[in-house]
């Protein structure tokens, strides 16, 4: 069945006024019975997980089991914020301090890069971003070696520091940010603000950032998520003293090895402020997209 909006032609009289169905004005039964599909296979995980968190030790394994959340979960996290060897709340500023600087990083030098690539013409410049992108092709661990070396000869195993300066650029941003300001920002618009005598950086601030925000929302929130649930890389280069929240999560299994409530119990405390995030920012993202698309 295909939904139709309807449209009266106002225009002509009133005794020859005739309605016109516009065929696909809305989605239809499937499209909504597809977005409940992928709605409930998305959620069901972290429900799953906050269902076991909420039981005991024996929750996970008991054929019978209820599908309706116990009443232990506040222990068990509890058990989690209070455990000596996992130290949470260290673990929990180490992740929102580095996701935050990283994402902002990431933001700042992609949407520099991306108006460069896009918007100056320079000898090398599709040489050079045809490279960026290729790096993107070099796997994050053939790299792991050289780091740590070079990070232990300046003394930064163990410091947070040591996980936030590799992440401060994105190869992937920048042909995010060129790709998007190539489309978004007229050359027409970028002569006419030259001509008013505003400067490259006058046009970049008032041109360009403006006209970034959108795909700048939505490579904040990527960079983030991707940050703060990065685990190799912090595994390898931080200790047990200084983690990050997936690293004492590992930390936590380790320490309670059968004892699954508490560890996904853990798992949801570190899922929560990524849902606080979306719940604050979703709003403004999709209003911020909706609001490209409208003046692109």
């Amino acid at each position: 069945m295909t939904a139709t909006s309807t449209l009266v032609m106002k225009d002509a009289p009133a005794s020859k006024q005739r309605t016109v169905r516009i065929r696909g004005a809305r989605p239809g039964f499937w499209v909504y019975a597809g977005l409940a599909v992928v709605l409930i296979a998305s959620v069901f995980p972290l429900y799953f997980s906050f269902l076991i968190g909420s039981g005991d030790s024996s929750t996970l394994r008991d054929p019978n089991k209820s599908w309706i959340p116990g009443g232990n979960f506040i222990a068990n996290a509890l058990s989690v914020v209070n455990d000596p060897a996992v130290n949470f709340w260290r673990a929990l500023w180490n992740s929102v301090w580095s996701s935050t600087l990283i994402a902002v990083s990431v933001v700042v030098f992609s949407t520099l890069a991306g108006w460069a690539f896009a918007k100056l013409r320079f000898p090398g410049g599709r040489g050079l971003l045809a490279f960026v992108v290729a790096t993107m092709a070099v796997p994050q661990q053939l790299g792991v070696v050289p780091m740590y070396i070079l990070f232990s000869e300046v003394g930064w195993t163990g410091e947070i520091g040591a996980i936030i300066i590799p992440a401060l650029t994105s190869a992937f941003g920048v042909f995010w940010m060129t790709q998007y300001l190539q489309q978004a920002v007229p050359d027409e618009l970028i002569e006419a603000a030259r001509m008013d005598g505003a400067s490259m950086i006058r046009t970049f601030w008032t041109v360009g950032v403006t006209a970034a925000r959108p795909a700048a929302a939505m490579l904040f929130l990527f960079t983030f998520v991707t940050a703060w649930n990065n685990f190799f890389w912090p595994f390898i280069v931080l200790d047990r003293q200084n983690p990050t929240l997936p690293v004492a999560l590992s930390l936590l299994q380790s320490n309670h090895f059968v004892d699954y409530s508490i560890v996904l119990a853990g798992v949801v405390l570190a899922t929560l402020p990524l849902l606080l995030l979306f719940a604050v920012a979703g709003k403004q993202l999709v209003s911020g997209i909706m609001a490209g698309a409208v003046k692109g």
